[in-house]
């Protein structure tokens, strides 16, 4: 989705590229408002971080590579690169409004199902669908979906420690419909959903 940094009076964003960016895992990027950066000491310095200029003295970089470390997956980078180029010729808006339009209709027909619950909170929903099934192992249930091309994921406590204990919110299941998914796919899913539901 689009993130306007200033409008948000945002000091820090991190974020990781694999996820709805769909760069490659172990890529990411970092903002840090610009006013702020000379006021931060990385926890690791080095060449890419610093010029050595004297034998007892180092000068940190002005800006944000500051944080970067000399040793990275140029590969990785790449890859993150042409994900940003790739996403942004599609359109940010275009991509959020068809993920989280998808995953709208999946909430609805998961809340149309007996003994499943949508444990999505707040008033604006993004594309990441949270619930549970009475009976079903949601561990069990992704390796059963998996073995059917269908992919999800589990989210345990742990993930989310003081929501979950305030909450009091087992293991759930989480299905995360992109742009490139399709209406069909949910059909599929809810059905299969059903199916592993109904043989217990």
């Amino acid at each position: 989705m689009p993130v306007d940094v200033q409008a948000l009076g945002c000091d820090f964003l991190s974020a990781t590229g694999r996820k709805f960016l769909r760069g490659p895992r172990g890529s990411g990027f970092l903002y840090v408002r610009k006013a702020l950066i000379e006021g931060l000491e990385p926890v690791m310095i080095d060449h890419s971080a610093a010029s050595w200029v004297a034998r007892d003295r180092f000068e940190l970089r002005g800006d944000a590579r500051r944080f970067e470390s000399w040793e990275h997956a140029y590969a990785l980078r790449c890859g993150l690169q042409q994900a940003i180029r790739y996403a942004r010729g599609i359109a940010l808006a275009a991509i959020q409004q068809r993920a989280w339009m998808l995953a709208a209709q999946l909430r609805d027909a998961l809340r149309g199902l007996v003994g499943v619950r949508v444990h999505d909170l707040g008033t604006e929903h993004c594309a990441i669908v949270s619930f549970s099934v009475d009976g079903l192992d949601p561990r069990a249930t992704v390796h059963a979906l998996r073995a059917m091309g269908i992919n999800i994921s589990v989210c345990p406590p742990a993930s989310t420690r003081l929501d979950s204990e305030q909450r009091q919110l087992p293991s759930l299941l989480r299905a995360s419909p992109h742009y490139c998914n399709t209406e069909d796919e949910l059909h599929r899913f809810i059905g299969a959903l059903q199916a592993l539901r109904a043989r217990g």
